[in-house]
């Protein structure tokens, strides 16, 4: 009669069989079953119908596409969106040195300036850039004649042209939120910094210049590239002002050719271009000045498709195993 038990001690014959055996038997395969999100395709097939009910009605609309596709490139909406590009670049120009000058203006510890900068910026973000594009155009009816003793002295309806007025309406309201994120950027930067530049002896306009400001370029950098963006938009409203930008010259053509929509549809296209170009450029600058405060940066879109792809390859075929 045999044992209930084996007692065969590891060392023995037998024992060294079932060993062998259990270490040459491979281990089976895992099948990796992916996990079915019912909701993701139901929520992605919704969109798609909406999108796709959406391109149908356009385009059974009463909306002559042809003359889209003509007026996209025509002479005078091209001409309109260079003249809508240089109206938002130099007022954006102007606007972030007078932010940077208003900025540190607000941070002084003199009254006088201090209070002076707080009351800029409270009445330009105060009313809109609609209402003071209409006041820098109708200044003739206050100040008929511009009179600088012994410098200038003109008509003012002769300075205050609908370039002008669009400029200076835009780039002085576009200083006051400009002079708040200058004044956020500064702030960012450790007091330390500051209190070390002025122990090696550096001024504080030197110190402002080469250790604050390039450290709170970082900070400045993504909210003025919004500024930048909504610059190009917010430049339609100089239409007000007689200037022939990109919205007043496709109005123009419009008017004439019966194609309102159409010519809506033309500036939209333009608008869409432009800040898609601008906020690629953003990205990238952003990108940039982030390299003194990530570890590794992030990956640019080619570089995510590149990854993409090269897992895709090498992802194996079969099961995976353990």
């Amino acid at each position: 009669m045999t044992d209930k038990f084996d007692k065969t001690p590891p060392g023995s014959p037998a024992g060294q069989v079932s060993v062998s055996k259990a270490a040459t038997t491979a281990p089976e395969n895992i099948k990796a079953i992916p996990v079915r999100h019912v909701g993701r395709w139901i929520s992605g097939i919704v969109v798609i119908g909406l999108l796709a009910a959406l391109v149908y009605a356009f385009s059974q609309g009463n909306i002559q596409w042809q003359a889209v596709g003509d007026k996209l490139f025509d002479s005078n909406v091209v001409a309109g969106a260079g003249r809508t590009l240089l109206i938002s670049v130099l007022a954006m120009v102007l606007g972030v040195i007078l932010g940077v000058v208003l900025a540190v203006m607000r941070l002084s510890k003199n009254p006088v300036t201090s209070w002076v900068a707080w009351l800029y910026i409270w009445f330009f973000r105060g009313t809109p850039v609609y209402v003071q594009l209409l006041l820098w155009f109708n200044l003739a009816l206050i100040f008929p004649v511009l009179n600088i003793p012994f410098i200038y002295k003109d008509e003012m309806t002769d300075v205050m042209t609908p370039f002008m007025c669009a400029l200076l309406g835009l780039a002085l309201n576009e200083a006051a939120y400009m002079a708040e994120i200058c004044r956020a950027g500064i702030q960012s930067v450790d007091e330390g910094q500051t209190e070390a530049s002025h122990a090696l002896g550096m001024t504080q306009g030197k110190t402002m210049r080469r250790v604050v400001l390039p450290q709170a370029l970082r900070v400045i950098i993504p909210p003025t590239g919004n500024e930048f963006i909504n610059m190009l938009k917010t430049s339609s409203l100089v239409y007000a002002v007689t200037y022939n930008e990109l919205l007043r010259s496709t109005s123009q053509i419009g008017s004439t050719s019966y194609a309102v929509m159409e010519m809506l549809f033309v500036a939209s296209i333009w608008y869409i271009v432009m800040t898609s170009v601008f906020s690629v450029g953003q990205y990238y600058l952003e990108r940039r000045y982030a390299r003194g405060s990530l570890r590794s940066l992030p990956l640019t879109p080619l570089q995510r498709i590149k990854v993409n792809l090269a897992s895709f390859s090498n992802r194996p075929s079969g099961g995976v195993s353990a």
